[in-house]
């Protein structure tokens, strides 16, 4: 039989493959991200909510709350709205040793949180983000862990006219009462957050009894040793045995009648380094 060559050469197939094959959108796919320079990869694909679940049982903060994707932030509220009923969001992925980096925006008035090597059931290490009064934002609390706190200060804001201007602190405990390794003070959390507008949070956690250090827009906040940590309410044994290893990244809408009707919490650019 006569071998006839084709009109198309290898060349012009290589080429043509590789001119279709870059037409097609890559698939973000949760735990295979691609990593940054700086070994970072994404959790949140800025579209969906895929590699995340709600709390699957209530809680003490409820049902789960109501999570959306607006404007390319994971968006959380109440729902229905001012209902007291609220919950959290978790990551499929359970995470041990890593970094954490975080974007969040908030409207004033909302108790929430970052919780850190979270079970369904909310048990964690929390980064508090209590943006109201007598609130606090980067100190650590044991979220269903015995409820220890390491709230050096509070915050407070300014509203006017119905909007927040400006934020002020108060409150600031000594070091035998708040217990963390080192915390900035409240002239310095001042200067770094950014009133009504995205705000970085970066999160270090590693350790069995971890060492939790947080940053807000690159000044440091806490660092958190939870092997030499005391706190009447903490016992490390416990909360190692609860927690186990490893747990999933989770965002908070607070239950109870304390959330402003209609308010959100808004999260994105959630980038994840396991060390």
């Amino acid at each position: 039989m006569q071998y006839t060559h084709s009109r198309f050469s290898r060349r012009s197939f290589i080429q043509t493959t590789a001119l279709t094959t870059a037409a097609i959108p890559s698939l973000w796919v949760p735990g295979v991200a691609a990593k940054d320079k700086d070994g970072f990869r994404s959790l949140f694909d800025g579209k969906t909510l895929k590699g995340w679940h709600k709390n699957p049982q209530r809680i003490g903060h409820g049902t789960g709350g109501r999570w959306y994707v607006e404007k390319g932030a994971i968006t959380g509220e109440q729902e229905p709205p001012g209902s007291g009923n609220g919950g959290i969001l978790l990551t499929d992925e359970k995470f041990g040793d890593f970094e954490l980096l975080i974007d969040m925006n908030h409207d004033w008035g909302p108790c929430s949180g970052l919780f850190l090597r979270s079970n369904d059931k909310g048990q964690c290490f929390q980064m508090m983000v209590d943006y109201h009064d007598n609130g606090n934002i980067g100190h650590i609390y044991g979220e269903g862990t015995g409820g220890f706190n390491s709230r050096a200060f509070d915050i407070n804001g300014v509203v006017k006219d119905g909007k927040l201007v400006k934020i002020t602190g108060a409150k600031v405990r000594k070091s035998e009462e708040h217990g963390c390794v080192f915390t900035c003070t409240p002239a310095q959390w001042i200067k770094a957050w950014r009133v009504n507008d995205w705000n970085t949070a970066r999160v270090r956690c590693v350790g069995k009894y971890p060492r939790i250090t947080t940053w807000l827009n690159g000044q440091k906040v806490c660092e958190f040793d939870g092997s030499t940590f005391k706190h009447k309410q903490y016992n490390r044994e416990n909360v190692a045995k609860t927690l186990g290893g490893a747990g999933s990244i989770a965002v908070q809408v607070h239950g109870g009648t304390g959330w402003p009707k209609g308010a959100k919490v808004r999260w994105r650019n959630v980038k994840v380094k396991e060390l």
